[in-house]
């Protein structure tokens, strides 16, 4: 596996911009807003119930760090092997507990007063500058979150209340879960919120025109429109076209394509894995999957993007209301000896150009998309699509966990 990740600073957030002013309500008018969606509209720091990717595995070592997932203050630390995850605030004077270290064995020390927790509970174990007496000592605690570790990188629960989490392989996209691979990948903090960045990552028309500049498409032509529609299959939709548009003519404009001289021919026939034409050969893995579309999104704002050879995923972590961590990892469904030809791929060309300036190139509109109110046209059906998938999703959760849309307590005894 390769991996790489811009060493964050110690909030966890992309560079600051000039905050986005609040519309009031009156400023939206009729389907402009989100309130179809309310479940959605309420979301802005993020969907609780599920697992979320946070960092690489090889991060996490016995010096605590932090984080913030669905506006939880989260820090991370390994123990004898084992990954652990606690709100990161310490109940006496609200000190981050990432600010400390171990002093004992399979706890976290405060460095202010030495208030120790214990890792797998929480609970206040010790309290070192009150000696072995404190009679606060078995009574005060902070929350611990469930913690899982897949894909090499460390996974945290957020809960809606204090419900039990789901197994974490019932999430993860399904060829993961049973086949060897070999994967790449980047994580790191970016501006502007989690939906924004999902809803990128599934939009039907801004690939074909943001990204007709990137290098990953230097010598292959992206469609200049199509006529897609969008097909549900078990926790998915998926994007089908129908048709594909090399060129078009617009009235009073001109004339508009992607094509250039030194470019290859685009095909004749539709095709759907892959966005730039129809392969000669599909992976057998990849192909086994019988997937609808190459562009597919399941809850909580996972994306899957199905090529010939290779898939792609991005996984949109919510950190704050206008932040976010952007997981993106290319799956290779190798093993052993054929490995060896994606890690040149992946090392020399991919890392840089598809999750380095392709990615970037979706990071710069979703840092600067504001929304609503918006008005919406005919491919933005992906859009809505997935705003009703989530919208029904997270509606059932709720109602299964027999919860509101609230914070849960993060100190015990409080």
């Amino acid at each position: 596996m390769t991996t790489s990740e811009e060493m964050p600073a110690r909030n966890e957030v992309a560079p600051k911009r000039p905050a986005r002013p609040r519309r009031a309500a009156g400023d939206k008018m009729g389907r402009q807003d989100w309130s179809s969606w309310p479940h959605y509209d309420k979301a802005a720091s993020g969907f609780r119930g599920y697992w979320y990717p946070v960092t690489w595995s090889s991060h996490i070592t016995d010096d605590p760090k932090p984080y913030t997932i669905c506006g939880e203050k989260i820090t991370l630390i390994r123990d004898n092997g084992t990954a652990y995850a606690l709100h990161n605030r310490c109940p006496h004077r609200g000190v981050p507990l990432s600010e400390g270290n171990q002093q004992f064995p399979g706890t976290v020390s405060c460095p202010y007063h030495g208030w120790t927790f214990d890792l797998p509970t929480g609970n206040l174990s010790a309290v070192i500058t009150d000696g072995p007496g404190c009679r606060l000592t078995g009574k005060l605690g902070v929350r611990t979150y469930q913690v899982e570790e897949r894909l090499g990188m460390v996974w945290v629960y957020i809960p809606v209340a204090d419900e039990e989490p789901h197994p974490i392989d019932e999430q993860l996209p399904e060829e993961l879960v049973s086949n060897a691979f070999v994967m790449g990948g980047r994580i790191e903090p970016r501006g502007g919120n989690w939906r924004f960045a999902c809803e990128n990552g599934f939009d039907e028309g801004h690939a074909k025109y943001l990204h007709r500049t990137a290098l990953w498409r230097l010598f292959k032509p992206m469609p200049t429109w199509n006529i897609t529609r969008i097909v549900p299959q078990g926790r998915w939709i998926y994007r089908v076209q129908d048709e594909v548009h090399w060129a078009a003519d617009f009235p009073g404009v001109g004339r508009w394509s992607n094509k250039r001289w030194w470019k290859k021919q685009p095909p004749k026939e539709t095709f759907n894995l892959g966005n730039t034409g129809k392969a000669d050969a599909v992976d057998p893995t990849i192909e086994a999957q019988e997937f609808p579309g190459f562009a597919s999104l399941s809850m909580p704002g996972v994306l899957r993007i199905a090529y010939p050879n290779f898939i792609h995923y991005e996984f949109y972590v919510p950190v704050d209301d206008d932040n976010h961590r952007y997981v993106g990892v290319m799956v290779n469904f190798k093993e052993g000896w054929g490995t060896v030809p994606f890690y040149g791929k992946y090392l020399g060309a991919i890392r840089w150009l598809f999750h380095g300036q392709f990615s970037g190139q979706d990071a710069w509109m979703v840092d600067v998309t504001d929304a609503p109110p918006e008005k919406l046209y005919r491919p933005d059906v992906s859009l809505t699509s997935w705003r009703n998938l989530s919208e029904d999703e997270y509606g059932k959760k709720l109602a299964a966990t027999g919860a509101a849309e609230t914070d849960p307590t993060t100190e015990k005894g409080a």
